[in-house]
């Protein structure tokens, strides 16, 4: 199961409760990302190649970060995610067992399936496309 939390959206500062936006029959990738994470730069095409395909809805969760410098590396690189919360503290991604930046989770019907510590490359980009078929 995945962790239930409360945290804000990026964009809105709105409260958002992740169990309105994991819903089952739906893949999810949980992107854990910092603008000062300099491997987080090196995974962000494959980010964005990962949102051409519409069965993936990636979220994306800002860690420790600050908002000025997060707004800036979209900005530059693009905006993959089709929701972006905060973790100002680094506290949820504890709950979900993250280590650091960037990890990722692919999840389906509330279960991790896969866990990627460190940043996407192309092989597991096309893994997670395989599994997402």
């Amino acid at each position: 199961e995945i962790p239930i939390f409360i945290t804000n959206d990026f964009f809105s500062e709105a409260s958002v409760k992740s169990s309105n936006i994991f819903l089952s029959d739906k893949y999810f990738l949980l992107n854990i990302w910092s603008s000062w994470c300099l491997p987080c730069r090196q995974e962000h095409p494959h980010l964005m190649n990962l949102n051409l395909n519409n069965k993936l809805n990636i979220i994306g969760m800002n860690y420790k970060d600050n908002r000025k410098n997060a707004e800036n590396f979209l900005k530059e690189l693009g905006n993959p995610y089709e929701e972006i919360f905060i973790d100002p503290e680094g506290i949820i991604a504890i709950e979900w067992g993250a280590y650091g930046v960037p990890e990722s989770f692919l999840i389906y019907n509330n279960k991790i399936i896969k866990k990627y510590i460190g940043p996407l490359n192309q092989q597991l980009t096309d893994e997670i496309n395989l599994f997402i078929k």
